[in-house]
């Protein structure tokens, strides 16, 4: 039976980078080695692609990441739209440039869900915005941390 168990966890304590890709910010978000929990890391500046995947890589690097965990802008419908093409592009990048495994992951609301919290906590309107792809981030690899555990 103990056998059974062990092979049921991760073989590796590699952690997953969520990112939540937009046009002037990616915001992160970072397991737990043992893939529990997600913690908000700060926030990439965008500026061009080969200084963002530099800083992904860099990061990657020295957090152990395994993988990566993409927000998937799917439309209110369950289509993927013009943005989930954008994102697939940045994500096929990523495996090819860093060879890390992407993963995607719907984030439909998570934007919304992220300024509601950050609205009631009474946060600044200037700093909400470069918080709330943070915290997008953060609820993003929580629900796909939580649809891994058993």
């Amino acid at each position: 039976m103990d056998a059974f168990i062990i092979e049921l966890l991760p073989s590796s304590n590699a952690r997953i980078l969520a990112l939540d890709l937009g046009k002037k910010r990616i915001g992160l978000a970072i397991s737990d080695p043992m893939r529990i929990t997600a913690q908000g890391l700060p926030n990439i500046v965008r500026t061009r692609i080969r200084a963002d995947l530099e800083a992904l890589r860099s990061l990657a690097e020295e957090r152990e990441v395994g993988s990566i965990l993409l927000g998937n802008p799917m439309n209110m419908s369950g289509r993927e739209g013009r943005q989930s093409v954008w994102v697939r592009e940045f994500g096929a990048a990523i495996e090819e440039r860093l060879g890390i495994p992407v993963t995607y992951w719907d984030e439909r609301l998570t934007s919304v869900e992220a300024g509601r919290v950050l609205r009631s906590s009474g946060i600044s309107i200037e700093k909400r915005a470069a918080a709330v792809d943070r915290l997008s981030a953060v609820i993003l690899l929580q629900s796909y941390l939580d649809s891994l555990a058993p």
